[in-house]
């Protein structure tokens, strides 16, 4: 089991120093991009990514929640991007994207709760990654829809790459995913707001 630790959850004071503590648990570092209008938050950009790229060889999943990421995903490519998932919602030519996006690193496609997998079973064989959301994305903190462990289900039937799930992750939804079919956990709040990060961490790994 990958586990993606989301840095929206984290000391944004002290981000250096909080991706350092998770660094040695972590597979991977998850980078919520929000642009205030896609969903309600305001979260980062390429600069941040950027940085972050300097201090980590971790690989960096970056997750843009943004309308039109035709006119930016190439910024965050250079940035440092390893893997780079779009949202089916916020694009009109989505086939056109993936592809441009997979010629310079993995692309993921990401839904949200009440988007059917239908949307993306036509491109399904051309992506790395699928992103499940199980809340509503724009706020970190919020409560697992347990609800979409069946679409986690009904996703690995279909999909041979990996499969993510974003939102409420915790130990106690942990094993309900993995069974269900998820390969890799993002966790925030779960694993910044515990007293022991490499703990937490662990916790997911193990359930």
């Amino acid at each position: 089991m990958i586990v993606a630790p989301s840095i929206l959850s984290a000391d944004f004071s002290r981000l250096g120093e909080e991706i350092k503590k998770v660094e040695e648990y972590a597979d991977w570092i998850h980078i919520d991009v929000m642009d205030g209008h896609f969903v309600p938050n305001i979260t980062m950009g390429p600069p941040i990514v950027r940085s972050i790229r300097r201090i980590t060889n971790l690989p960096l999943d970056v997750h843009l929640m943004i309308s039109n990421p035709e006119k930016y995903y190439m910024d965050f490519i250079k940035a440092g991007a390893d893997i780079l998932t779009v949202h089916v919602e916020a694009t009109h030519n989505l086939y056109r994207l993936v592809t441009e996006i997979k010629k310079y690193c993995k692309v993921g496609v990401a839904l949200n709760p009440a988007t059917p997998l239908a949307s993306i079973e036509n491109i399904v064989d051309k992506i790395d990654l699928l992103l499940i959301m199980t809340v509503e994305p724009g706020f970190g903190g919020q409560k697992f829809i347990e609800g979409m462990l069946k679409k986690v289900k009904k996703a690995r039937k279909m999909m041979h790459g990996y499969i993510s799930v974003d939102g409420g992750v915790a130990a106690s939804n942990a094993a309900l995913l993995k069974k269900a079919g998820a390969d890799i956990l993002v966790s925030g709040s779960y694993i910044f707001k515990s007293k022991d990060y490499g703990k937490a961490i662990q916790s997911l790994k193990k359930a």
